[in-house]
């Protein structure tokens, strides 16, 4: 958090890019002005090790004399997409079923952005969860590390345990918090 609080501003813009391995993207305010760092250890106070582009985000920004720096995540929402399914496999699902499945905690076991997708484990449960990036993207976020903890909505598809939906895990736990009062 920025020493002197007085020059703090939360904005809300949506995020031009965001790379995970160089552990930095920008930020484009609805307001307008000079694009806005976020760098991945302010992503990461707020639970997540990435942010898919175009991404809605409220953020915390602190001036500086080498620009304007988010200093906290607020929120962020996916950006926005049709209903229509991303993967073949969940063409004839309902969506809104999908949403009522339980938000499970997972461990990434690997991911591969370039190759699309990777594997997680659910915790309790024996075999790995395929992960896709399509899903990834649709969750709002653009990568996944090894070991990084998430919650996820899976079903037994075609080609075995598919996850539907991805969240980082605080995110999830908010979530949960939220439907039990």
């Amino acid at each position: 958090m920025a020493d002197d609080q007085s020059s703090l501003r939360q904005i809300q813009g949506i995020v031009k890019w965001f790379d995970p391995t160089k552990g930095y993207g920008f930020v484009v305010s609805d307001e307008g002005g000079p694009d806005i760092l976020l760098h991945v250890n302010i992503l990461r106070n707020f639970g997540q090790s990435s942010v898919a582009d175009g991404s809605s985000v409220t953020v915390l920004t602190h001036a500086t004399e080498r620009g304007v720096q988010a200093v906290e995540v607020v929120a962020i929402v996916p950006p926005a997409r049709d209903d229509a399914p991303v993967l073949s496999d969940f063409v004839d699902m309902d969506i809104e079923e999908l949403k009522t499945l339980p938000l499970r905690p997972a461990r990434v076991k690997w991911f591969d952005k370039g190759k699309g997708f990777g594997f997680a484990n659910l915790f309790g449960y024996g075999d790995d969860v395929f992960l896709h990036v399509e899903v990834l993207r649709q969750s709002g976020l653009a990568d996944l590390q090894p070991g990084e903890a998430i919650a996820m909505r899976s079903i037994s598809g075609r080609r075995g345990c598919m996850a539907v939906e991805v969240q980082a895990w605080e995110a999830a736990i908010s979530e949960t918090a939220s439907e039990e009062e």
